[in-house]
């Protein structure tokens, strides 16, 4: 009988299924979990499923009948791999789920912004296009997207399906090498992505190389003042950074889906900006439809079953 707990099943929306495996097994989800909770949680299991609970050496030394971290996302950065690897123990993640998902949010932001739709709607509700006189209210600029350079950040499955739905608007993709690396085939130097963009979306994963990527410098790279999207992490940002290049007028606005720590406190940059008109800050849903739940939820029961039965389905270690 192995024993599997979920530590944030609470990160799923109510309605996804999650399947249970066909092996005799005991499976305890938590809606959320403290970090002091951990250990006492995952003393005895086998299997611990994990979205965003972090499991660094020290809890990971903690819990000696452990053998599988199944993580139920695709980012892996609130996992120690290395002490994982020394203790012999398994780490998975969930990949492509939501390919459709989280670009279609990236677009969502993109015209949310480019077309001025929270400060119409604000301008409508409060009677400013009635007090007009005119049966259209110009009173903020829109942009088309024909024609605009789109730089990504990050050419795996979202950034290449980012790029297929840009190229659908008329737009011009174009892949950035990584920040002080050559460029590649495919891709254009880090600093000419920056310089040359109207638009820019990260799609990258978190780590010392990727951590605060976009900061000062790199804001005043950015001579046509694009839009900056972030639908990946939150510490690919200098977040103070990000509101200072906003007051200067370096971009033109930024769509955030994530944040550094989420939730942001109250009295951060993040909630800042969510507060101006030149800024959208969504609540890490990107990847949230419930198409793209579900798919997760189905590889995850695919994940823990393919490890019971030896097999090595999307490992990290």
């Amino acid at each position: 009988m192995k024993k599997i707990v979920f530590l944030d099943a609470a990160t799923l929306a109510e309605a996804v299924v999650l399947p249970r495996p066909a092996f005799p097994h005991q499976w305890t989800n938590y809606a959320s979990t403290a970090p002091g909770e951990v250990v006492s949680r995952a003393r005895a299991a086998e299997i611990v499923v994990t979205n965003k609970v972090s499991l660094d050496a020290a809890v990971i030394a903690a819990l000696p009948e452990l053998r599988l971290i199944a993580i139920a996302a695709t980012g892996f950065d609130h996992v120690d791999l290395a002490a994982a690897r020394a203790a012999g123990i398994a780490v998975t993640n969930i990949r492509a789920y939501s390919v459709d998902s989280v670009p279609e949010h990236v677009f969502a932001l993109i015209l949310a912004l480019k077309r001025q739709i929270l400060r119409y709607v604000a301008d409508v509700r409060a009677g400013v296009w009635q007090d007009s006189g005119q049966f259209a209210f110009h009173g903020h600029p829109i942009f088309d997207l024909r024609g605009k350079r789109l730089g990504l950040f990050g050419s795996g499955d979202l950034g290449q399906r980012v790029a297929e739905l840009g190229r659908a608007f008329g737009m011009d993709p174009v892949f950035s090498a990584r920040k002080n690396a050559p460029a590649r085939p495919g891709t254009l130097p880090f600093e000419e992505v920056l310089a040359t963009s109207d638009i820019l979306s990260l799609h990258c994963p978190l780590n010392p190389e990727t951590e605060n990527m976009i900061g000062a410098p790199e804001f005043a790279l950015m001579r046509k003042r694009p839009l900056l999207i972030n639908t990946a992490r939150g510490g690919l940002v200098d977040e103070a950074a990000l509101e200072r290049a906003l007051d200067e007028g370096l971009l033109s606005g930024a769509g955030l889906d994530v944040t550094r720590p989420e939730p942001p406190p109250m009295d951060s940059a993040i909630m800042r900006l969510a507060r101006r008109p030149d800024a959208l800050v969504t609540p890490h849903i990107a990847w949230a439809s419930l198409e793209s739940q579900q798919t997760l939820a189905n590889q995850l029961g695919e994940v823990i079953a393919a490890f019971v039965g030896g097999e090595r389905m999307n490992r990290l270690d």
